[in-house]
């Protein structure tokens, strides 16, 4: 996916930009100044996006501006960031949940922010302060889910897209709404959702010609599963459960997979087999593998 973008740098700057923890895609030499924009969001008060980090290893990560339908305005971008600096840091971080708060997940910026920033400039200062923030939250080494309650519209639909996986309640729905509003989308979706279901498959959802309700989701592989329940707390609960599947096992181990999986998917090949080697060496040896080996393990099912 992001082979395009790191095409002309060297082979040591896009290892680099991929693991070096806090390294922005966009910098000054882009046109971007990280500091003016932050300033220029914190403007646009409302909502919050809250972190709650459970003792298993999952974190639960809520857009949380109801009124609004969990719209981000410009402090929730700023607040965004710091969510994933600090996941950045959470070692004992195995699996990541991401929903909106009452039962819906967000319906992309707040359009007071939006009307606010009108100029092609601004737009895409805001741009590339939102691809920094979604590539280093899909690059986190945790596991992530998106739990897609009612609507995830434009920006809403395009953070799923940063997410490992996406899973969605029966009557909820995704839609790339950007066309409509005269634009394309600029938070890295249209980029993720390549990967995620193709070419042909992305063209018809962003014209809108394919609706993504759970079922057409499913259908083309925009979703792992349908849940069972569309309440909020049962959903939630399912979520998890889902989740435990995949994080099974010491958070060294969980975390050195997920940045594996990021290189492999990202670096040229030479450059994914170095890291994948490298990554190898945290582990091999380690307290996880010694016990594994001593009980015998590697054949269990």
């Amino acid at each position: 996916m992001a082979k395009s973008l790191l095409k002309t740098a060297s082979l040591s700057g896009r290892t680099k930009l991929l693991h070096q923890t806090g390294l922005s895609l966009y910098s000054t030499s882009h046109g971007f100044y990280e500091e003016e924009m932050k300033k220029t969001l914190q403007q646009f008060p409302g909502g919050s996006i809250d972190l709650q980090k459970e003792d298993n290893g999952i974190g639960i990560l809520t857009l949380n501006n109801p009124s609004k339908m969990n719209a981000f305005s410009g402090v929730m971008m700023l607040q965004l960031l710091e969510k994933v600096i600090e996941l950045e840091n959470w070692t004992e971080g195995k699996g990541l949940i991401v929903r909106g708060a009452k039962n819906t997940f967000s319906s992309g910026s707040d359009l007071n922010a939006v009307k606010s920033l009108g100029t092609p400039e601004d737009g895409m200062a805001v741009c590339m302060f939102m691809q920094n923030t979604l590539t280093r939250f899909m690059r986190l080494p945790l596991i992530s889910v998106a739990l897609v309650q009612g609507w995830a519209l434009g920006g809403g639909a395009e953070f799923t897209t940063a997410c490992d996986f996406r899973l969605m309640t029966p009557e909820s729905k995704i839609r790339f709404v950007h066309k409509e509003m005269g634009i394309i989308p600029s938070w890295g979706g249209t980029t993720r959702l390549v990967e995620i279901i193709g070419s042909r498959q992305a063209l018809k959802v962003l014209s809108g010609a394919l609706k993504l309700d759970s079922k057409n989701a499913l259908n083309i592989g925009m979703v792992e599963e349908v849940l069972q329940s569309s309440d909020e707390t049962k959903s939630l609960e399912e979520a998890q459960e889902w989740l435990k599947q995949f994080i099974q096992g010491p958070p060294e181990v969980i975390r050195a997979l997920k940045k594996s999986v990021c290189s492999g998917r990202e670096l040229y090949l030479e450059e994914a087999l170095q890291n994948e080697r490298d990554l190898l060496g945290t582990v091999w040896g380690g307290p996880a593998n010694l016990e594994a080996i001593a009980k015998k393990g590697k054949f269990n099912k």
